[in-house]
């Protein structure tokens, strides 16, 4: 029998008819078109591949993270510490620039180095102020330690005194205290003084020995204990502490750091009884044999009290301190006040230099003297209702008496407390 084989795959044909067979190229034509098709098909829903770099990432994406976590840990703490570093040196580099500017102050004095240029018409104000100078606690640790303890914002209240005068210091000192002030510090001049300082809790601060302060510390009177402030002050001033110098006559109801303006290198109370006398005035001068010229004009103020006035740690303060004190060791017989106020006001002129310092006057009545109250203020309906942030007893010698009567009227209500005071001294 003869054997049958397979015929080849026939081309469908019309009618009833067979097909031919498709040819070899014809079938791996048609299977190389099928692969282009579901390649582009492919292609368009996935084209990154069907193995992207996402899908490799994802496999390998907890290796990754921890390696980037570890990496982030030490990034942050590499920049903490070059922050930490980088504040450091800004400090330094501040704490430089402070020295350089203060170097460069002192270099400049009286000269026009530094040039700016003027703003419009009504715009333009200088500078009130002179920068503080660097504190400098080697000239005495010792204060420098109690003033850390006492002052509040590097700001306190100075007293002098001596055994001659406890009762009134005890009157100042129970008066601040009244007022809730506690930046405050006596400077006790004798042995005594420092007891009694211990014994009623008060702050004090007792010199190194100095013959030639101890002496007149211990036995001067007034105006001698008086002229002592203005070399004491300048260790203040030095370890950069603004002082408020307090006589001992005086009476505190306010805390008068709350009253202080300071825009001025200093802010002192004024002499004067009015707002001319304590803030100046024009005052004209008649010479008739002048004629047609005889008027002239002048301006007057009445001299501030260098027993109350509040002094900043700069350069023009120091030197002030240093002109005052030089002068009453040359000039023994010369009153402190007076020298004070020349030092303070006199202009430069042929053969003297003036003080190139920032004045400002306080209110004469917040900071009030003897002669405002007693003159002026007691007999005023309106002007007795005030009340005064301290009055300062400079106008009269029986001080103790008027004291204790300014400390009922203001203090205890008793409305009748000055009226058997006559207005000046007997």
């Amino acid at each position: 029998m003869a054997s049958r084989r397979e015929g080849p795959l026939m081309r469908g044909g019309g009618g009833g008819g067979g097909g031919q067979p498709l040819s070899r190229g014809s079938r791996i034509a048609a299977a190389v078109a099928v692969g282009v098709a579901l390649g582009c098909v492919c292609a368009f829903l996935y084209p990154d591949g069907l193995l992207s770099r996402s899908s490799e990432a994802a496999l390998h994406w907890p290796r990754q993270a921890d390696s980037v976590a570890c990496e982030t840990n030490e990034g942050v703490t590499n920049l903490k510490s070059k922050l930490a570093s980088l504040e450091r040196r800004n400090a330094e580099f501040r704490k430089q620039i402070n020295e350089l500017t203060m170097k460069l102050q002192l270099a400049g004095q009286g000269k026009d180095e530094v040039q700016y240029k003027a703003g419009p018409f009504g715009t333009v104000k200088a500078l009130r102020t002179n920068p503080t100078v660097i504190p400098d606690e080697s000239i005495n640790p010792r204060l420098a330690k109690i003033l850390q303890q006492v002052a509040i914002k590097k700001e306190l209240i100075v007293a002098l005194a001596n055994s001659n005068v406890r009762e009134m210091l005890e009157m100042w000192f129970t008066n601040i205290k009244r007022a809730g002030i506690s930046n405050y510090l006596v400077v006790a001049l004798d042995d005594s003084t420092e007891a009694f300082c211990k014994l009623k809790n008060v702050p004090f601060y007792r010199r190194d020995p100095d013959e030639g302060i101890d002496s007149i510390g211990k036995a001067g009177g007034n105006h001698a204990v008086s002229g002592l402030k203005f070399r004491i002050l300048r260790e203040f001033l030095q370890l950069g502490y603004s002082v408020l110098l307090s006589d001992i006559d005086i009476i505190f109801f306010q805390n008068p750091f709350d009253h202080l303006y300071r825009d001025s290198d200093i802010e002192s109370m004024s002499d004067g009884h009015d707002n001319r006398t304590a803030y100046g005035f024009n005052d004209v001068f008649d010479e008739p044999s002048m004629g047609w010229a005889r008027y002239a004009h002048t301006m007057r103020i009445w001299v501030y009290n260098s027993g109350f006035f509040f002094i900043r740690p700069t350069i023009p303060c120091i030197e002030l301190l240093d002109r005052v004190a030089g002068r009453l060791s040359r000039e023994p017989k010369s009153w402190d006040q007076a020298v004070f106020n020349e030092e303070l006001f006199f202009p430069s002129h042929p053969g003297y230099e003036g003080l190139h310092i920032s004045k400002r006057t306080m209110d004469i009545y917040q900071f009030m003297n003897s002669k405002v109250l007693f003159k002026t203020v007691r007999k005023d309906a309106q002007l007795r209702k005030l009340k005064p942030v301290i009055v300062h007893l400079n106008y009269h010698p029986d001080k103790s008496d008027r004291m204790k009567a300014v400390i009922d009227f203001y203090a205890n209500g008793k409305h009748n407390a000055l009226e058997h005071f006559p207005d000046g001294s007997e």
